[in-house]
């Protein structure tokens, strides 16, 4: 079954209120945070308080994934080491720009339970320069890929390509990163977006994600999860309309067909992959009972 990643929210791992309050949030996933989110000299005690908040279970059918420091930083073998102890859903991990940061973190979780995948966050020029070379490592099950995570701030900040509303000069390089994961049948995620009190923009970029293909957004605020839920949600129309297409391609008539008429169309059997893929989504949204 495809796991939906509509929404997945950064909460905090250095507040022990947040991390009782992910337990209960509509998000499909939730990223107990390391890095960006937690001092420096709250980053220990951090580690511990997430290690506690896994063992003591109750986050339902959320994904769970821990964001580590980043490979360069002082903390991020610990991290990595508490995480494959802790054995969460998968990891994720701050600037991955090369294939030996991906061999270096599968190299850390050699020992670790095996269905822990990796996240790797495209925040570097030489990361989306590289995208289609770091997604084919994923064909090495020892760096367990399981897609990426686009970081528009950090590559603004060092780019400097202004992040403006639409975000037009980031597009060439949100279809590159895009087109890279789905060569290797990878999953890939959008950033967040900062100004949690803005909805309306909130919503415009998350209808621009989805339309761009991204499966799900990464969140900072619990008020961005509904809006974000119901927008990588199908709807209604386009599940009865994919369950029109597999039913059509299924009568015996069919059967050989490549193509065939419906409604006044012409209707493919790629249509109908995809309509099995709508189908999957809906059917794993309505799994979660949120």
């Amino acid at each position: 079954m495809i796991r939906p990643r509509r929404s997945l929210l950064f909460m905090p791992g250095s507040n022990a209120r947040a991390l009782e309050k992910a337990r209960n949030l509509p998000a499909d996933g939730i990223i107990l945070d390391l890095e960006d989110s937690v001092a420096p000299e709250a980053k220990v005690g951090a580690r511990d308080q997430i290690a506690q908040a896994i063992a003591a279970k109750g986050f339902g059918k959320r994904e769970v994934l821990i964001r580590v420091n980043p490979l360069d930083t002082p903390w991020s073998t610990d991290d990595i080491g508490m995480a494959g102890k802790a054995r969460p859903d998968g990891i994720v991990v701050p600037k991955v720009s090369s294939v030996e940061d991906l061999k270096t973190i599968g190299d850390r979780l050699a020992d670790a339970d095996p269905a822990i995948r990796v996240w790797a966050m495209i925040e570097t020029s030489r990361a989306v320069l590289h995208a289609e070379e770091l997604a084919a490592a994923s064909r090495d099950p020892r760096t367990r890929l399981a897609g990426f995570m686009f970081g528009p701030n950090d590559i603004s900040r060092e780019t400097r390509i202004r992040m403006m509303p639409g975000r037009a000069a980031m597009i060439p390089m949100i279809t590159h990163c895009i087109l890279a994961t789905r060569m290797y049948g990878l999953e890939i995620l959008d950033g967040p977006y900062s100004d949690f009190s803005d909805f309306d923009g909130f919503g415009e970029e998350c209808t621009q994600a989805r339309d761009l293909g991204f499966d799900g957004k990464t969140l900072i605020h619990p008020g961005q999860i509904d809006a974000c839920n119901a927008i990588f949600t199908p709807p209604a129309e386009e599940i009865a309309q994919a369950r029109k297409i597999i039913a059509a391609f299924e009568l015996p008539e069919n059967a050989a067909r490549g193509a065939i008429r419906l409604d006044g169309q012409m209707v493919e059997r790629l249509h109908a992959d995809m309509a099995r893929r709508t189908i999957a989504i809906a059917d794993s949204i309505a799994a979660m009972g949120h």
